[in-house]
């Protein structure tokens, strides 16, 4: 389509009283042989159902009417950046025909069979590019740059040294260029005009000015529309109702009507649904505010262990994202452990805060505290605002690459997952550690295989690298790769075993099921031993906690260790050695004995622990320690600690203030001399 042939066709479907609203018939008859299309959308959120109904009805209705069996428009270049369907019949899979389309550029492709079939067929160009990154495309396009510059995608198989982002053989031409800005390795990503740009809203007047009040998302409406504005195309926009000029809140506008060339209001309700699952909920578009009570606690099957043991990971204030799939059940978990409050939530389509929805509700929130396009988001991510990262784990190897994209003929695509995993602080990859009909059982605080899966997960090599190991380790990122039954830690020589689930033996439970030897150290520590257990971990309680390095500091002048265990609760024996090791750590390089005072405030030993506790007592005693004076407001444990040291021929020493804790060290001093 030529720019000035735009207005001539336009001309005849406008009217003063009718404005830019026209049939969805009408719409799509604009698109054009060859037309380069974008569409917005978040699997079903916020995609325009109706005008790509209408756009596949017109090319089976003209090739069943040719006589040659050849439809109309031919030869369409689709480009889109989040998955747009149900992995059915929805979404961008009205558009899966042979003929209709002869290239995609897309971030993710699972949610699209009929696209992907076309793909993995090679019957189609086909690319699959970072989501991020195409979000971004369409604001260069807008902006009128050749390219974008990005790290993004550096070291996987988006990087022409690893394919380009090429899906297939028929795929020759290069979207990626590798270049290099003062003296750093970057990649080029080419923009191209855009002809048309499939886009939806809530309200729009006759001027085309469109809000978005009802919708879960946002999205890249925006930008698509100016992208295709600026590209000389035009503007189809989706709403689901009209309202009068100049009765629009002009800050509520989210595409001005210079922008917007067509308006299709939706023909059935079935067509603008807020979610492929849900017609509308009021707690999606930020309408209302629902209650977090009530919520049912997963079941301790592996997926709980695994959503268990990542939930760990959490820290109070950080900013997370929880990808799809197993990466989901970390928010049941903190939601379980009533952890929400403590951090912030996010989801790539520009979800701030809240509970991110699963399923086909995936990308929308309830509760949020905002929601902003998702160009903008992955401008925050890309940047490194992303503490944590929660995602899915498909198949690993030795250097921790890892894929979640291809699997053979099935074709996934990556999404948002490189953006976000290669630019979080830290990443923390979570799966089974088979696949197939894995069943697990836990018995008495263990873990049992009863049915093991079918296929490795750990491989000597990744099919397509989702994520590079090797990048990761260049930038000192921490990952962690968390299984029900063991955990590894990424590191320079590439996957270390550091974890093990109890009742899980070594040899034949994890190295005989893979199929490269992974880093052992030393023996593997046992996994938290709450997270076999049912009932609340005390997540809550264990993330308020003040960190065991900043419970203990070092006075040089007086020679005094100050150790603050306020509000501590040692719960086991790996409670203790952390305890253990952490003094030592602070100790053993002075080469001397310290004065200590201990603040048992408010602290809680376990009964059964409190044995063990007393013997590594005396052991520091014995090693560092000219003399201990504690002090504690409970008289429970001044008298159940004071009772085992005793036993222990320790004496106890254990008063009811700091005051006096520091009148007894006094008196320490002018006994002994160091």
């Amino acid at each position: 389509m030529t720019a000035k042939s735009a207005p001539e066709l336009l001309s005849a479907l406008r009217s003063f009283e009718k404005g830019k609203v026209v049939s969805a018939k009408e719409a799509v008859a604009l698109i054009r042989d060859g037309d380069t299309v974008a569409t917005g959308g978040f699997v079903g959120i916020g995609f325009a159902e109706n005008i790509a109904v209408a756009l596949e009805e017109r090319f089976v209705d003209s090739a069943r009417d040719d006589p040659h069996g050849i439809g109309s428009p031919r030869d369409l270049t689709l480009v889109y950046a989040a998955g747009q369907g149900d992995g059915k019949e929805r979404g961008l899979n009205h558009l899966g025909y042979k003929g209709l389309v002869s290239r995609v550029i897309g971030g993710h492709w699972g949610l699209v069979p009929k696209l992907q079939a076309l793909a993995v067929a090679n019957q189609i160009e086909a690319y699959n590019l970072p989501q991020g990154v195409i979000t971004h495309l369409f604001r260069d396009i807008a902006a009128g740059k050749p390219g974008q510059l990005s790290r993004v995608g550096l070291g996987t198989f988006v990087d022409p040294r690893f394919g380009g982002g090429k899906i297939n053989e028929r795929t020759t031409n290069d979207l990626v260029l590798l270049t290099e800005v003062g003296g750093e390795e970057c990649l080029l990503y080419k923009t191209f005009p855009i002809d048309v740009g499939i886009v939806r809203g809530t309200t729009a007047d006759p001027d085309g000015n469109i809000t978005m009040e009802r919708e879960a998302l946002t999205l890249e409406a925006l930008a698509i529309a100016m992208a295709a504005r600026n590209s000389g195309g035009i503007v189809i926009v989706q709403v689901e109702r009209l309202a009068e000029r100049g009765t629009l809140n002009p800050r509520q506008v989210k595409i001005p009507g210079i922008l917007v060339d067509c308006v299709v209001v939706a023909e059935k309700p079935e067509y603008h649904m807020q979610t492929f699952i849900e017609p509308y909920s009021p707690a999606f578009s930020g309408e209302i505010r629902v209650p977090m009570t009530g919520l049912k606690p997963m079941e301790l099957s592996e997926r709980k262990i695994i959503a268990r043991r990542a939930a760990l990971e959490l820290k109070p204030n950080a900013v997370v994202n929880l990808g799809i799939g197993m990466p989901e059940g970390v928010a049941s978990v903190a939601a379980e452990e009533n952890v929400i409050d403590l951090m912030t939530l996010t989801a790539e389509p520009g979800i701030v805060g809240g509970i991110p929805a699963g399923g086909l509700n995936f990308g929308a929130a309830t509760n949020t505290q905002a929601v902003i396009d998702q160009p903008y988001q992955f401008d925050f991510y890309d940047g490194g605002g992303l503490d944590l990262a929660f995602l899915g784990l498909a198949q690993a190897d030795r250097l921790g690459n890892l894929n979640v994209s291809k699997f053979g003929p099935r074709l996934a695509g990556a999404g948002g997952f490189i953006n976000i995993s290669q630019n979080a602080k830290e990443v923390v990859f979570v799966g089974t550690f088979t696949a197939g009909r894995l069943r697990v059982a836990v018995e008495d605080g263990k873990l049992r295989i009863l049915d093991e899966g079918g296929a490795r997960k750990f491989v000597a090599a990744v099919e397509q690298r989702t994520f590079s190991g090797e990048y990761a380790v260049r930038r000192k990122q921490p990952v962690l790769f968390i299984t029900e039954r063991c955990v590894f830690r990424l590191g320079a020589e590439g996957l270390e075993l550091v974890e093990i689930a109890p009742g899980i033996d070594l040899e034949r439970d994890v190295l005989q099921r893979m199929d490269f030897v992974p880093v052992v150290r030393q023996a593997p520590a046992l996994m938290d031993e709450r997270i076999f257990r049912p009932g609340p971990m005390g997540l809550r309680e264990l993330l308020l906690a003040i960190p065991l390095d900043r419970r203990l500091s070092y006075d040089p002048e007086q020679n005094v260790f100050f150790i603050n265990f306020e509000r501590l609760t040692v719960r086991n024996q790996h409670d203790v050695d952390e305890v253990r090791a952490e003094v030592e750590r602070r100790l053993a390089p002075l080469g001397k004995k310290v004065y200590a005072i201990v603040n048992y405030d408010n602290a809680v030993i376990l009964p059964e622990i409190v044995g063990a506790y007393t013997e590594m007592v005396r052991y520091l005693m014995d090693r560092y320690y000219w003399g201990v004076t504690r002090y504690s407001t409970s008289s429970f444990l001044r008298v159940k600690l004071g009772d085992a040291l005793t036993e222990r021929g320790v004496a106890p020493h254990i008063y009811e203030s700091a005051e006096e804790a520091r009148d007894h060290l006094r008196e320490l001093e002018q006994k002994s001399a160091p």
